[in-house]
């Protein structure tokens, strides 16, 4: 054996050392460590919170709920919540694998919310809006007739103060167990932006990832500007449900933030580092 091949083994050890000592410690502390599902690469947790939530490694945006984007976007101790006392109710009684009821107390219970949406008055870079924001954890950001609701209200105060309103969407689509319901407010959200730009004021969207359904269809693209987050999803029906429809294989990025800007379907694809310059700029300018 050479010098250089013992240097080589001996460097080989050592990585394999360290890998096994880092699988321990993962093993050990599961809480402290998470893993990218776009790289697989084993990281602290903390490392990601002091990124915005974004994988140092391959820059993959994870999902955040509303409370932290409210904290990453908005200038501190400046969100004003409204609305927040209007809850889901059950009017069709409806079942199916277990009650609406109890997925309603479940998620509640789960997110701290009373339903998908955030709403209130918010700065961004003393910038003063209104603003609804979506929370996927609680039933994949659904919209039932309390998401409607309040983001019809918070539209209706923007005219009443004369503000620009930012939404953030994130959201699978109606919510089923509301039925006609849940669709009833696609037209209701949609009135209320179309009294918005009657009124002459900007209208934002920011769509993170994923929006999908009923939101896409109404108040998640109607905005004057569409900004998207860096790697979002965004569509009407899903990526399989149209393959099997046109029998075609569509492009691996069908359906991203990316691919819809490159054919005009949203204005501005922002990092989330950037995103709160991006926004205070845009609302600079329309002042």
């Amino acid at each position: 054996m050479t010098v250089q091949d013992w240097f080589e083994k001996r460097k080989e050890a050592q990585i394999q050392r360290r890998a096994l000592e880092a699988r321990v410690e993962i093993e050990a502390n599961p809480e402290l460590w998470t893993k990218c599902v776009h790289c697989d690469a084993h990281l602290l947790r903390k490392d990601i919170e002091d990124n915005d939530m974004v994988c140092p490694v391959c820059d993959y945006h994870f999902r955040v709920n509303a409370r932290t984007r409210i904290k990453q976007l908005f200038d501190e101790g400046s969100f004003e919540e409204l609305f927040s006392d209007i809850k889901p109710t059950d009017p069709l009684d409806f079942v199916d694998t277990e009650s609406y009821k109890d997925r309603i107390a479940a998620a509640q219970k789960k997110t701290g919310l009373n339903d998908a949406v955030v709403t209130g008055l918010a700065k961004i870079n003393g910038h003063k809006l209104a603003t609804a924001v979506m929370d996927f954890d609680f039933m994949g950001g659904s919209m039932g007739s309390v998401v409607g609701e309040k983001v019809t209200r918070i539209i209706e105060k923007a005219i009443e103060l004369r503000l620009p309103v930012l939404v953030i969407t994130s959201s699978g689509g109606a919510r089923m167990q509301e039925s006609a319901l849940s669709l009833m407010q696609m037209a209701k959200t949609s009135c209320a932006c179309a009294r918005l730009d009657e009124a002459g004021l900007l209208y934002i969207n920011l769509i993170t990832d994923p929006t999908f359904g009923g939101v896409t269809a109404s108040f998640g693209t109607l905005g004057d500007i569409i900004i998207a987050e860096q790697g979002a999803r965004v569509g009407f029906a899903g990526r399989r449900v149209i393959e099997q429809t046109i029998r075609q294989k569509l492009p691996s990025d069908f359906q991203t933030a990316e691919y819809l800007m490159k054919y005009g379907q949203v204005d501005v694809v922002s990092s989330r580092k950037n995103l709160k310059d991006t926004l205070a700029n845009i609302l600079s300018m329309h002042e």
